[in-house]
Parts: structure tokens; sequence; C-alpha cells
């Protein structure tokens, strides 16, 4: 199905009856082409992390339950599913019985690994039990204050230095922003990055995160531009990028690659 196929940035009735019918993946090829990748060799670990905050069913008795789900997408699968038709997937359980939040999570673990082409975890969370938040994770060097003349608004990797001693370094940044390809709506996020390597020009860096500004694209491209470009740039021997987006339509997505499998998402953090 092509994209323009997609719920996303059109009128939709809000159906309140389950419908796995409403998801809508899409291939992840063509984007990866344009990072000049061949199909199936990604030079790197992960996963796309959602957090979907808005989920409701009926128990037995008629009385909603509600609750908020980890859905943790591999980067490897064939597609991704395009946001609005999860939302309004998980929309269509809000009149729909369900015996219990187990056979919920089963439910959207086979729909969405079914729609995706790979196996999907899904975790079920009490929305009664405090959730922890971070500014940024422990460790972090926060680098939005650093030095930047010539600021481009305008997508491009040429700042982008690194040299002198190896160093191992985590840098944190707030003002990852671009543009949702179809919608034009703006995507907030603060990126993370984590690398041993030569030192990363941090104002150089800077630059290169501002210059998303305006750049069209998925959350889950933005982070694939920005691993490639780093890997390219800095020739760092281990790098893990991750994007920590803010919530949109009860949903927020938190991609990450890395050299390392267990690179991680890390925490929730205050915008989320």
């Amino acid at each position: 199905m092509a994209l323009h196929d997609a719920p996303l940035g059109k009128a939709s009735e809000y159906p309140e009856r389950y419908d796995a019918g409403l998801l809508f993946p899409v291939a992840r090829d063509e984007n990866r082409r344009r990072l000049g990748l061949a199909d199936g060799r990604w030079p790197w670990f992960g996963e796309d992390l959602w957090q979907a905050w808005e989920v409701s069913w009926l128990r037995h008795s008629g009385v909603p339950a509600v609750a908020w789900a980890e859905l943790r997408f591999p980067a490897a699968s064939p597609a991704i599913v395009e946001s609005k038709s999860l939302k309004l997937y998980l929309n269509s359980f809000n009149q729909t019985v369900f015996s219990s939040s187990e056979q919920v999570k089963e439910t959207i673990a086979r729909d969405l690994s079914s729609a995706c082409g790979a196996a999907v975890q899904v975790v079920m969370h009490s929305v009664d039990v405090a959730g922890e938040a971070e500014g940024r994770p422990e460790g972090f060097e926060l680098i939005d204050d650093e030095p930047v003349s010539d600021v481009v608004y305008e997508y491009s990797s040429d700042s982008l230095q690194a040299g002198g001693d190896l160093v191992t370094e985590q840098l944190c940044s707030h003002l990852l922003k671009s543009n949702c390809p179809v919608t034009g709506q703006p995507d907030w996020a603060t990126v993370l990055v984590s690398y041993t390597g030569p030192k990363i020009d941090r104002s150089g860096l800077l630059k290169y995160i501002v210059g998303f500004r305006q750049k069209q694209d998925f959350h889950e491209h933005c982070v694939e531009t920005l691993f490639t470009d780093l890997m390219e740039a800095c020739q760092p021997s281990r790098l893990t990028v991750c994007a920590r987006y803010t919530r949109r339509g009860g949903l927020d997505i938190n991609p990450w690659r890395s050299t390392e499998p267990d690179g991680g998402a890390g925490p929730r953090l205050v915008r989320q």
C-alpha cells in the first residue's frame, strides 16, 4: 500500500469495536535506500520503542479498564506501522470486551507482528503506578549551550567532525525537531549519542542537529540518518543513537540504532 493511502492527515472515523484491519504497514526499504543501504544489510542493532498512553477496553462487567503499553518493534522488521493507523487501531478496543489485560496484550502483539512482519513485544502497565521520568539520563552531557555560528535550518552533515584522542562520551541535546512528511506537523525530541572514538566536535554536532529543524522525515528515519552520518563522518568504534520523541495523539516513538545489541532507548524523559 502507498503512503498516500494511509489515514494520516485525513479526517477519520474513530471506531470503537476491535478491528485489526485498521493497521497500515509502511515498508522501511525506501528510506534506507536513500541512505545508500542495501536491502537486509543494516549497520546497526536497534528497535523502535512506542509508548501508547491511551489503551482502554471493557471488562465482562461492562466497566472499562485503562492501561498504557510499551510496544517494541525490531529495527529489522520489513515494515513499520503508520502512527495514526495505530491510534485508530487502539481506539477500536474501547467498546470491545476482553477477559483480561493479558488477552489485550496478546491481541496487540499478534496484530502488530503480523502487520510489520516481525515479532513485536508488548508490555502492559497500570496507570495507577507512578513512573519515573528524567530530564536527561545520568552521565549524559548537554551540548545545547555550545557556541554555534552560521546556524542553518537545513539538513546537512557537513558540520560533523571528530579528531584527536579517543574518548568515550555520552552527549545529549533537547533541540532535535523534524516535521512529519505527510502532515507537516512538528515532531520534537531529545537526542542521545553515546560513543567511543575520536572526540566529536560538540559545536558541529549541535549545528548538525539544529539543521533537522525543517527536515521532513519519520522518527525512525531521522535516527537512522543520524546514525549513518555520525558513523561516516566521525568513525567511532562504538555508537548508539536514540531519539526520545514527545507524545502526539497519545503515542510517543523512541527509535534507537546501535553498533551494540544492547544499546537501548534509555529512560522515559520529562517531555513524555
